[in-house]
C-alpha cells in the first residue's frame, strides 16, 4: 500500500533522512521506533507531503505522493495523526471532528454524520464533552480527538505519530487498543512510537531507525527477543 524508497530529507545542512526505504502492506500495523531524533517524525512529514525529499520516491497505493500537497495526499486516503495532537484549541470537540472531513463533498453529510456517531461509539469521552472546548480536554482525550478527526476522512491509512507521549499507562493502554480495533475494522496503521515495546506488542512488523537510517527490520515478535533492541529500546539486556 505505502513504498518508501530512498528517502532523503535536510533540514538546511543536516542530512536528516539517509536513504530510507521500507513499506507496509496494506491491513497491516506497522511500527518505526527509535529513540529522540532518530528522524521518525520527519519520516511522517515527509509521507504527508509537509517536507520534501531530494531523491527517491514515495508511493501510495501505486501512485507517486513524493511531490504531492499535503491535502491532496489525504483526500487519496491517507491521514496524519501528529505528535502533540494540534488539536483546534479554541474550536468545540465537535467541530473538530467535522474539520476532520473537510476534503469531503457536501452531498456526502448523511455519511459524515454516520461517521461522527462511529468516533462517539469508539471514543464515549468524546460524546460527553462535543461542546467542549478541545482546548479544555485532558491530553488523553485531546489524543483521542486526534485520532477520531483523522478518522472522520475515512482514511485507508493511518500515520500516527507517538500516540503515547505524555500518557498514563492506563490511558495508554486505551489508546492502544483503540489502534488495534481500528486496523482489525480495515485500516492501515504505520506506528511511530517511543514507547517499543508496546508498539512492537501492537505491530506486525517494524523498522528500528537510528540517526536517519534504518538499522534493523523484521517481525514485531522477532524484535521483542532481539538482543539490540531489548538492550536498546526494551530496558533490557
Amino acid at each position: 500500500m505505502l513504498v518508501v524508497t530512498d528517502i532523503n530529507v535536510y533540514y538546511g545542512a543536516i542530512h536528516a533522512l539517509k536513504n530510507v526505504s521500507f513499506y507496509v502492506n496494506e491491513g497491516e500495523i506497522v511500527s518505526l521506533i527509535g529513540a529522540n531524533g532518530a528522524g521518525k517524525t520527519t519520516t511522517m512529514h515527509t509521507i504527508s507531503g509537509l517536507l520534501t525529499s531530494k531523491t527517491g520516491d514515495i508511493t501510495f497505493m501505486g501512485k507517486s505522493i513524493l511531490k504531492a500537497e499535503p491535502h491532496k495526499i489525504v483526500k487519496l486516503g491517507l491521514a496524519q495523526v501528529p505528535e502533540g495532537r494540534r488539536v483546534f484549541s479554541n474550536l468545540t470537540v465537535q467541530d473538530n471532528l467535522e474539520m476532520g472531513a473537510y476534503t469531503r463533498l457536501i452531498n456526502q453529510k448523511r455519511e459524515i454524520e454516520a461517521d461522527l456517531e462511529m468516533v462517539y461509539q469508539r471514543f464515549p469521552r468524546l460524546r460527553e464533552r462535543r461542546r467542549q472546548l478541545a482546548g479544555t480536554l485532558s491530553g488523553g482525550e485531546q489524543q483521542m480527538l486526534s485520532i477520531g478527526r483523522a478518522l472522520m476522512s475515512r482514511p485507508k491509512m493511518l500515520l500516527l505519530d507517538e500516540p503515547s507521549m505524555g500518557l498514563s499507562p492506563i490511558l495508554v493502554q486505551e489508546i492502544f487498543n483503540c489502534i488495534r480495533e481500528v486496523n482489525q475494522n480495515g485500516t492501515t496503521i504505520l506506528l511511530v512510537e517511543q514507547n517499543a515495546k508496546m508498539a512492537l506488542s501492537v505491530s506486525h512488523r517494524a523498522y528500528v531507525m537510528e540517526t536517519g537510517s534504518i538499522i534493523l527490520e523484521g517481525k514485531s515478535s522477532d524484535l521483542l527477543d532481539n538482543a539490540l533492541v531489548k538492550k536498546a529500546y526494551l530496558g533490557g539486556e
